[in-house]
Order: structure tokens, then C-alpha cells, then sequence
């Protein structure tokens, strides 16, 4: 799977929207992570509204490419699961299967953290109106790259241990 070693971090992207079609593609790539003890604790808000994008890029000091965006996943967990401990591990994976699609389908995102700054979770549950029960975990902005950096390789043999 090439998409692993060609993505980058996107952060400026082109004022085209991105088709219905990609985006269904992107939330099945979500849905298809593996999750801790199958709980697929995840809802994905898919938010194209500019109002909306404009106050999310607001909700972190590093969040202001969301603005621009023609796009943007707020990755979610429900906290009422059997072992909500996991829900940060499983939301992590999807948000890479996620990222890696978007590569895949010649589009770019940037993973931008909301969990565990509690005053980030507390504007972007006020901004999405979210349920007391739905926690927000990251936001990722995409749409169609306006550059395309090249990758670096990340490979570090020093950080690699056989026992």
C-alpha cells in the first residue's frame, strides 16, 4: 500500500468541493478500522457547511485551516460502550484509515486533536450540538490538496528492537 509512505500533513487546499461519492468512500474507510473488542465506538460528522468549518477552526490554536477547507471529518465516540478506555486507540485507527483514503482518492487532511484538551472537547460539543454521550476526538479538514509536499522517509532502524 503505497499511501502510507506518500502522505503528507495537508493543510491548504484548492475552493473545489469534493464529490458525494469520494466522501461516502472516505466514511467507509473510517467504518472499516478494527476496533478493541469490536465496539466500533465511532460517529463521524461530516461538516461542509463554511459557518460551521469557520467555527471549528476556531476551537483550537491550531485548528485555522479548517476555515478554508471545503471539508471536514469530527471523529467521535459514543462514551456509553462496554470499555470506553479503548475509544481513543479506536478512533486514532480510523482517522489513519481515513487519512490513508483520502491519499488514495488524490485528496489531502491534516489530523488536528481535540481529546484530551477539555476546552477544545467543550467548544466543538457546543459547535456540533453534541449529545452528552457523543465525545468529539479529532477533526480532519480535506478536500483537494493546493500543493503536494513530498514525503520524507520516516523509517528510523535506530528506534527497532529484536528480542
Amino acid at each position: 500500500m503505497n499511501e502510507i509512505f506518500t502522505r503528507t500533513s495537508v493543510r491548504q487546499f484548492e475552493a473545489r468541493e469534493v464529490e458525494p461519492e469520494k466522501i461516502q468512500g472516505i466514511l467507509r474507510a473510517g467504518f472499516s478500522a478494527p476496533s478493541a473488542l469490536n465496539q466500533r465506538p465511532w460517529e463521524f460528522f461530516v461538516v461542509t457547511d463554511k459557518e460551521t468549518l469557520l467555527k471549528l477552526s476556531k476551537a483550537s490554536p491550531y485548528a485555522g485551516t479548517v476555515a478554508k477547507a471545503p471539508a471536514a471529518i469530527v471523529i467521535c465516540y459514543r462514551k456509553n460502550i462496554k470499555v470506553v478506555d479503548f475509544a481513543h486507540i479506536d478512533c486514532a485507527v480510523a482517522a489513519e484509515n481515513i487519512l490513508l483514503q483520502l491519499e488514495s482518492l488524490n485528496l489531502g487532511g491534516v489530523f488536528l486533536a481535540i481529546t484530551p484538551l477539555e476546552e477544545r472537547i467543550q467548544a466543538v460539543k457546543q459547535i456540533l450540538a453534541l449529545p452528552e454521550n457523543i465525545e468529539p476526538f479529532n477533526i480532519i479538514p480535506f478536500g483537494y490538496p493546493k500543493i503536494k509536499r513530498i514525503p520524507k522517509d520516516r523509517f528510523d532502524p535506530s528506534a527497532v528492537h529484536y528480542v
